[in-house]
């Protein structure tokens, strides 16, 4: 054997242990690029579907809608047992229209959904958000407090379709996957 027949010989041997040809390689890319591409809409579908969470890491409640007390003749939310400054999520996807000082209601935030509905969040210690901010569920919107005709600190949330009058948050979160047994 020549010196050049060794040298053919080595790249024979070196070409056999790689991928295929350029094409082939192209092919993979362009597979994995599909793959990802319909990985990104998938997750882009599920954002979509705005679905609701609890608006505090820890989920008790100390009253609820329709209850007659001290503090109400008739309760027209959900009260969340919550420590002054624990943070206050967004329920959902939407737009503040609301965040001041509101009488009974103390410290109260309002978001706004595509639908018009109305989410309040009440008796906050302080706001995280401006009127007109998009925020989405999950965002940081102010935290818990005790403003307002309260008895002690926790989070009152109502919910109000189109803005109207409320209705009961628990049926309203459990359409939306929320207080499933």
């Amino acid at each position: 054997m020549t010196r050049n027949s060794y040298r053919a010989a080595d790249r024979n041997k070196t070409h056999q242990g790689t991928p295929g040809s350029v094409e082939d390689l192209a092919g993979h890319r362009s597979t994995a690029l599909t793959q990802i591409a319909a990985d990104a809409e998938k997750q882009a579908a599920f954002l979509e579907l705005n679905l609701w969470q609890y608006p505090l890491s820890s989920v008790n409640l100390t009253a609820t809608f329709g209850q007659y007390g001290l503090w109400s003749s008739y309760h027209t939310g959900l009260d969340f047992n919550g420590d002054t400054g624990d943070p206050i999520y967004a329920i959902a996807n939407g737009v503040v229209t609301a965040a001041s000082y509101d009488g009974p209601y103390g410290n109260k935030t309002v978001i706004t959904l595509d639908d018009g509905t109305e989410l309040w969040y009440c008796h906050q210690t302080s706001f995280s958000v401006s009127v007109g901010d998009t925020v989405r569920g999950g965002d940081v919107i102010g935290t818990v407090g005790a403003t307002g005709n309260v008895t002690g600190s926790h989070l009152h949330v109502e919910v109000r379709p189109g803005g109207g009058d409320p209705v009961d948050p628990y049926a309203a979160m459990q359409q939306h996957g929320l207080f499933r047994d």
